[in-house]
């Protein structure tokens, strides 16, 4: 056995008795307003692509009741004064606390999103000065989410695990040391929202003339399958605001350029007659007269609002947003007074900053972290409008961006027990997590399973380790760890695996798509390789000789059709034979060269092709391949307005404009450019100027606080200002020659430019 598998069963105890922990929910039952036999919503995950249409019948068949927006609400008197109160709550799909008519936290799309056949997340809030002596009144608006798609516009997907359920549990302790608990019960009343129509996919409606007058005594629910987990990351939230920037089109329509692209939705105040209504469409791009235009993210997605017509009334969507810059505003445009947009994305802090003379580098970090912040919601998603979904491969591949910019900890353990939960019973991973719907048809075999994906369960607790310096995920996610390597094992053929997506939207002169510069086989076996090097699996040896004798030309010193990706996998994985590295990256160089210096890599091959470089000594280079505003290359989406990264090197191309798949460079700029390497506890401080880059500063997360690099090349002088917080130690290496140890504190340090 492995040392890893060792710590494994010791570490096993643990998970079982955590496992086997109650929760705080005592005697609270699941309520709602329909059962789930009543609501007659489809089973199964199934339901995508053309098998949409041919069921359209029978999604029509589920009770309205089923995906109807309630309120639920209990009244309860307090003959004490109260010392402390908390309160526990999974409302799903999604919920609004209030209490006495005080919202309850400020999050958005609460409870985080999981596998609600295996995970239940559940929030914890301090209520203490919520709370009254006398009558008090908790107040839940529910709505779908994940957990209730059962479209009606655009829908990328049907799924559901039931209609909108409450599980609630209120500890008050009083002054006098008592305790009491109120939970929800049968006793419990629920009530008709204005919210008439609520989907993550396709929008919401709200109707200010409804008021919850009508209430009913609820119906206790069969409980979800998951189990209950309290939520690990931290909150999506209303993060920042946009005014209106242009306004593009006034006349039946009012059309306004908000200025920034970002995930999140509209907020309004209107003031009008009792019926009159709006409507606001969002949208990343326009059609030529200028309306908004969703052809390619997902349509029709919309926002109603009808007035009560009692004064001047604010409204957003709380239960649906989508990714957008424009908005456009019809019915009754009179009544509007003002909008905004509310960019809503995951409360996990900044733990960074950077800045360089290059002011197209400048731009690209900007665009860059607009992107991640945008799919930085319940999970990281590909794209905040026609998916939503977790795509597993961009969270690592894009890891040290990630972690060298925001506080990671919580959102890849959270991460990781979504990756677990969606691990099928043979060991085989999806490429999303959750897993909401498996896809079917004949197209949809490479979309289920390929180890670039689904290889995300090993390459994040590996990830975590690297640079918090904390094995606890490897020790805790072991079996399903090993489960998936050993999956891959039975796919194999002679140790070469041949499945999955490849180097996904590689460059060429064509639409992005599938990989055309690479095979496919070398890309899913060379990370087959990796997982089980990663792993310590004897048969990486087997893996890397069959990589070798499969796709190697000794002769050339070329790896299948020597595409950048193919050269570079190699020599980042250590698959070249030894003797050679120099020989492979000459013709990667080469084939580079070949094609204006320019790249050719696409999703999975860009950050080996940027290591590579690194690695190799061509810093240089890559710089020119970067530093210019043709396509491929991010000054070309900067140059074309874009706000946010692009799914496409080239946006002209379509589909998404707020991706962050493509966001490798970033992996780079603080641990390379700026010189600010974590690896736990320790840090390297080993800067690179390159190009015509002249200064570079910005700043990290430490083991014990921030550390900060300043540096300058001023004449023939490289000079460099360095603040290392208490505690921590850190490695110097100058970049033209020299080391040394820091200890916490201000260090200034210079030195001439050896000149060559």
């Amino acid at each position: 056995m492995t040392k890893r598998g060792i710590l494994f069963l010791l570490f096993a105890i643990t998970l079982r008795v955590a496992a086997q922990s109650p929760t705080c929910f005592g005697e609270a039952q699941w309520i709602g307003a329909i059962t789930r036999q009543q609501a007659n919503i489809p089973e199964g995950r199934h339901y995508t692509g053309g098998i949409l249409k041919q069921t359209r019948a029978l999604w029509n068949a589920a009770d309205t009741l089923s995906r109807r927006s309630i309120y639920i609400a209990r009244n309860f008197q307090l003959k004490k004064r109260v010392a402390h109160a908390t309160v526990q709550i999974a409302g799903l799909g999604c919920y609004k606390l209030s209490i006495n008519r005080r919202t309850v936290g400020d999050a958005e799309f609460s409870p985080a999103w999981s596998d609600y056949d295996k995970t239940v997340f559940y929030n914890t809030y301090e209520v203490d000065t919520c709370l009254q002596r006398g009558m008090n009144t908790v107040h839940v608006l529910l709505g779908n989410g994940f957990y209730n798609e059962q479209g009606g516009r655009y829908h990328k997907l049907k799924v559901s695990f039931g209609p909108p359920t409450l599980l609630l549990a209120l500890h008050i302790t009083y002054h006098d040391g008592s305790k009491e608990t109120i939970v929800s019960d049968a006793a419990w009343q629920w009530s008709l929202s204005p919210i008439t129509f609520n989907s993550l996919y396709g929008g919401e409606d709200y109707d200010a003339r409804i008021s919850s007058t009508a209430w009913h005594p609820v119906v206790v629910q069969q409980a979800p399958k998951g189990i209950l987990r309290p939520q690990l990351a931290y909150p999506v939230k209303v993060m920042e605001h946009y005014e209106v920037a242009q306004t593009l089109r006034r006349d039946s329509i009012l059309v306004f350029d908000m200025g920034q692209n970002l995930a999140g939705f509209p907020e309004i105040t209107v003031k009008g007659k009792r019926g009159q209504h709006i409507k606001i469409t969002p949208a990343e791009t326009l059609t030529d007269d200028l309306r908004c235009n969703q052809k390619q993210t997902g349509r029709p997605h919309y926002y109603t609002y009808t007035l009560s017509g009692k004064g001047t009334e604010t409204w957003h969507p709380v239960f649906s947003y989508y990714g957008f810059r424009y908005l456009q505003v019809e019915g009754d445009i009179e009544t509007l007074r003002h909008i905004r947009s509310c960019f809503v994305y995951n409360a996990a802090p900044r733990t960074s900053s950077f800045e360089c003379s290059n002011p197209r580098i400048n731009a690209t970090h900007r665009i860059i972290d607009r992107a991640i912040r945008s799919n930085w919601q319940a999970v990281w998603t590909d794209c905040p409008h026609r998916e939503k979904l977790g795509w597993l491969e961009q969270d690592w591949l894009n890891g040290e961006a990630l972690l060298y910019n925001y506080d990671c900890r919580t959102m890849i353990q959270q991460t990781m027990q979504n990756m677990a939960d969606a691990q099928h019973p043979n060991g085989a991973m999806p490429e999303t997590a959750p897993e909401y719907t498996v896809f079917t048809g004949d197209w949809a075999k490479p979309f289920l399973e390929s180890p670039e994906w689904g290889g995300a369960l090993i390459a994040l607790p590996f990830l975590y380790q690297q640079y918090y310096g904390d094995d606890s995920l490897i020790r805790q996610y072991y079996k399903p760890m090993k489960r998936y390597v050993d999956y891959l094992a039975s796919q194999d053929s002679c140790y070469i695996l041949r499945m999955g997506l490849g180097d996904w939207y590689d460059y060429g002169p064509w639409r992005a798509g599938f990989a055309r510069n690479t095979p496919m086989p070398l890309v899913s076996t060379a990370h087959y390789y990796w997982w089980n090097h990663l792993m310590e699996e004897a048969r990486a040896d087997s893996i890397r000789e069959a990589f070798n004798r499969e796709f190697y030309n000794p002769q050339t010193h070329r790896y299948a059709s020597g595409s950048q990706c193919a050269q570079a996998i190699a020599l980042c994985m250590n698959l070249v034979p030894d003797g050679d590295r120099q020989a492979v990256l000459d013709q990667l160089v080469a084939d580079i060269h070949q094609h204006g210096d320019r790249l050719t890599t696409g999703d999975i091959g860009n950050r080996y092709l940027f290591k590579a470089l690194i690695d190799g000594g061509q810093r240089e280079l890559l710089y020119r391949m970067l530093n210019h505003d043709e396509v491929p290359g991010y000054g070309y989406q900067i140059k074309q307005g874009m706000t946010t990264l692009t799914e496409q090197w080239n946006p002209k191309h379509g589909a998404s404009m707020n991706h962050f798949m493509m966001a490798h460079i970033e992996n780079f700029l603080i641990p390379d450019l700026l010189g600010i390497q974590r690896r736990g506890n320790d840090l390297l401080i080993a800067p690179h100027p390159v190009g015509d880059i002249h200064w570079c500063k910005g700043s990290t997360a430490s083991a014990h606080g921030t550390v900060s690099v300043d540096w300058r090349i001023e004449g023939h002088t490289f000079y460099i200002d360095i603040m290392i917080p208490q505690g921590d130690h850190a490695t110097l290496q100058l970049p033209y020659g020299g080391s040394e140890q820091l200890e916490g504190g201000s260090h200034h340090r210079s030195q001439q430019i050896l000149q060559h």
